[in-house]
Formats: C-alpha cells, sequence, structure tokens
C-alpha cells in the first residue's frame, strides 16, 4: 500500500483537491464559495494534465542532433502543455465574467447567498 501511495501521491493530492472543489461546488449557498471552488476544480484538472504529461528523464522536444529521432520516449510530448496554455485562458475568462456576474447580481439584490437570491428573484 507504501508503494501504491509513494507511486502516485500526485495523483492522489490532485484528486483529494478535485473532490474538495467539486463538494464546495455542490453544497455551498454563496455565490462566491462556489466561484472559488469552481476555481479549484479548473486549477486541479489543468495540473492533473501537466503531472500527467511528466517523463524522468525526457528532454523538451527540441531535435538535438546528438540524440536523434530513433527514440522518441527521450522527448517530451508538447501537446498536454500547450492544451492547458489554452485551459488557462478559458479558466482566466470563466473566472472573470462570473466576477462581473456576481458583482451585477450583488448591486442588483443586495445578497449573494442563493436560497436568499432566489426568493427575491420571485
Amino acid at each position: 500500500m507504501y508503494d501504491f501511495i509513494q507511486g502516485y501521491y500526485a495523483y492522489l493530492f490532485l484528486a483529494t483537491l478535485f473532490v474538495i472543489g467539486l463538494w464546495g461546488m455542490m453544497t455551498k449557498c454563496n455565490l462566491m464559495k462556489k466561484i472559488m471552488s469552481m476555481s479549484v476544480v479548473q486549477s486541479t484538472t489543468i495540473l492533473f494534465w501537466i503531472v500527467s504529461a511528466y517523463k524522468d528523464d525526457a528532454r523538451v522536444t527540441v531535435l538535438d542532433k546528438s540524440l536523434g529521432v530513433d527514440n522518441p520516449d527521450i522527448y517530451l510530448n508538447p501537446l498536454p502543455h500547450t492544451l492547458m496554455l489554452t485551459a488557462i485562458v478559458v479558466a482566466v475568462v470563466t473566472l472573470g465574467v462570473s466576477y462581473a456576474l456576481i458583482i451585477n447580481i450583488y448591486r442588483e439584490y443586495n445578497t449573494l447567498d442563493e436560497p436568499t437570491l432566489l426568493e427575491r428573484m420571485k
């Protein structure tokens, strides 16, 4: 069991963070706390992809004449890192729009509590 935890501690940590973020999104009534939990879920997903793309003793994907292209296992795969750059941009935009929406909600209804907000919207 200890060997399993030692080998996959990064994945276990990220799974725990993901569950905490998901729990916060589902159970909290305050909209700000929901957005913060959404940010944790997004960051955890991005970190998961980056961790899964890691290889021991791998090099950056720039062709090195001394190493050649015979063994592609010595190079990192740039695709997950590239996709996660796009995901970071999407996460920032999502958070920005979310914050703008809750600012407008607070100005209109003077609350961020979801049950109170639903009651005042009726």
